[in-house]
């Protein structure tokens, strides 16, 4: 009798246990967007000139070298990403095939925001927008000319990242009223989910560690303020700078505890791994990047959400007229053999390494879905289709 009701209880619990593994195993994907392909953003005209987008840059590219896979050309055609039927077409992919969130990559300056038409009037007004959901990961960077960039010329600053303690009290008022409350903005834990790029300059416009994180915890109470349950700040670090008018603090997980990071996280593998070849193998690099994910889990004092870039090319910055070589960005080494099956193989490394440690996060991101001129991106192309989407679908839907 005994044996039977341990055998009744067993059968009883075992749906419970087998959900409680299920929910446990679901890993979230987000992928960055890059908002700079859709025409008439006002800085964009008054540097650009009217009717430019990204996409131009696209067009113009041509192989640099033997055996040099330019150009990308886009399946869908240079679409304008702040048509909401345009964005509709991507969140209906992005969601089928397995993306959970898209992180724009958020621009906001100063004296004001850039590239945000694709946010505001593309991706909020798309019909189908509560199909996913997205955050921001602020690039408070300094934007220079660099697109193209002629070598050996000057690279102009267009936009200094630094902002003011009174102007990002003003920011962190927007972010609240205008897109937390949003019911797809996406959420850890009842907080919205929000990156800062550079850390540098984030520090730099408060002037101390101190006043930076006085501003983190008034943004926090405002967001608890708002009926939110705060926020859950996250930190992209760096191993290695790539952009021209990037610094590598010293003290990244000593920085992260003094400010109070909820996370940290990553924006591309070359952040942490280099290029020794014109043509790297997409292996060699996710092998080192897969050491410093390692090195991380254990230095860094907050969970770590690992990347999986698709690739990395960003010659089509590069102006034509320009002597093409490894000079540095954007003339630089590119990453080579990024085939779907090969990306494929590296989001299954990166699913069965978070899923083996058990009190680690659920969450990783891809770069990226669309960074087109920089080699990396999910969107299909005419070479390989959806291939690259497919292999996310594969792996985790």
């Amino acid at each position: 009798m005994k044996n039977i009701l341990l055998f009744l209880l067993a059968l009883f619990l075992l749906p419970a246990f087998l959900f409680a593994q299920k929910k446990d195993s679901k890993i979230t994907v987000a992928a960055y967007y890059f908002p700079n392909y859709h025409t008439d953003d006002a800085r964009n005209i008054q540097n650009k000139g009217a009717g430019w987008s990204e996409w131009e840059l696209v067009k113009a590219a041509q192989p640099r070298f033997p055996g040099h896979d330019q150009p990308k050309i886009p399946l869908w055609g240079f679409t304008d990403e702040k048509d909401p039927k345009v964005m509709e077409q991507k969140i209906k992919a992005a969601s089928n095939y397995g993306i959970d969130c898209f992180i724009f990559d958020w621009y906001m300056y100063e004296d004001g925001p850039f590239l945000n038409r694709c946010i505001d009037e593309g991706f909020l007004k798309a019909k189908n927008a509560n199909k996913i959901k997205f955050a921001f990961m602020w690039a408070n960077h300094d934007w220079v000319e660099i697109h193209p960039y002629t070598r050996g010329t000057n690279q102009k600053l267009l936009y200094p990242g630094k902002v003011s303690p009174e102007r990002f009290e003003e920011i962190g008022d927007e972010l609240i009223a205008t897109y937390f409350k949003k019911p797809n903005y996406w959420k850890i834990d009842g907080k919205p989910y929000f990156s800062v790029y550079d850390i540098q300059k984030f520090i730099e416009g408060f002037g101390s560690i101190e006043a930076t994180k006085a501003a983190m915890e008034r943004l926090n109470k405002k967001a608890i303020a708002a009926g939110l349950k705060g926020i859950h700040w996250n930190m992209v670090a760096w191993g290695q700078p790539i952009l021209p008018v990037e610094k590598v603090p010293a003290n990244v997980p000593e920085l992260m505890k003094l400010l109070g990071f909820d996370s940290a996280t990553s924006y591309v593998w070359i952040h942490h791994a280099t290029l020794p070849d014109r043509q790297t193998d997409y292996n060699l690099v996710r092998d080192q990047y897969m050491k410093h994910w390692d090195k991380a889990k254990t230095e860094y004092p907050i969970p770590y959400f690992p990347n999986v870039s698709m690739g990395w090319d960003s010659s089509p910055r590069c102006d034509l007229k320009s002597e093409w070589g490894n000079y540095g960005y954007p003339f630089m080494n590119i990453i080579g053999n990024n085939t779907p099956e090969n990306f494929q193989k590296a989001l299954q490394m990166t699913k069965d390494k978070l899923l083996a440690d058990p009190n680690g996060p659920r969450i990783l991101n891809i770069n990226c879905w669309n960074e087109w001129t920089e080699g990396s991106y999910l969107e299909p192309d005419t070479k390989n289709k959806f291939g690259y989407l497919e292999a996310v679908k594969n792996v985790f839907n």
